[in-house]
């Protein structure tokens, strides 16, 4: 099976980065093949343009908007791992999604009704927070965040939105035991979402 895993944090030693490769490693082990959209290591540029809003995908829009279009066309399943910025993605992601979930690639819409055009992939999400779970929960916060990216964003586009594992109470200076027990779960998911005889 064949993945795409974008993952969005601007230091190489972060636990989001961690947590990042150790979903490849696991996806390998199972035998899986990958490709890595580091978007920070790209340095991929998150700003949409008036000229790629009217050319949606085409030969014209920008090489690095083509080649990631082309990279999650030639996947069967999508992971996506990013921390929660004011309770959302960071910027580098959100411009990510707005190039290249462009209309005409991704989705399209008519008289305000979205037709999805990436179905058929299967999609992980997995985010991190310094806030508990349960504030965020209890708040309805988490609520309005699932809403906005699980439903809004990855099934709008026709993604079968298969887990969105988070971690919470990242902290500076988190305890290495706890960060093993974060790749655990992390490397749990791929097992039981792509383990063997599961692809």
């Amino acid at each position: 099976m064949k993945h795409l895993v974008i993952a969005a944090h601007p230091r190489i030693n972060s636990l989001t980065m961690h947590l990042a490769h150790a979903y490849i490693e696991e996806l390998a082990a199972h035998g899986h093949q990958h490709t890595l959209h580091d978007l920070y290591r790209m340095e991929f540029d998150p700003v949409l343009t008036n000229a790629e809003i009217v050319q949606t995908r085409s030969p014209a829009a920008p090489p690095e908007v083509l080649q990631a279009q082309q990279d999650i066309q030639a996947v069967e399943a999508v992971t996506v791992i990013y921390p929660l910025w004011w309770l959302s993605m960071p910027a580098i992601l959100k411009g990510y999604i707005e190039r290249v979930f462009a209309r005409g690639f991704a989705y399209e819409s008519r008289q305000g009704q979205v037709q999805a055009l990436l179905t058929g992939k299967k999609c992980v999400l997995v985010t991190l927070s310094g806030s508990p779970l349960p504030l965020l929960a209890g708040t309805g916060r988490w609520n309005a965040l699932t809403m906005l990216q699980d439903t809004h964003v990855f099934r709008a586009v026709g993604f079968e939105l298969l887990e969105h594992l988070h971690f919470d109470h990242i902290e500076p200076g988190l305890a290495a035991s706890a960060v093993k027990e974060h790749v655990t779960r992390v490397r749990g998911c791929v097992q039981e979402h792509f383990g063997m005889g599961r692809s």
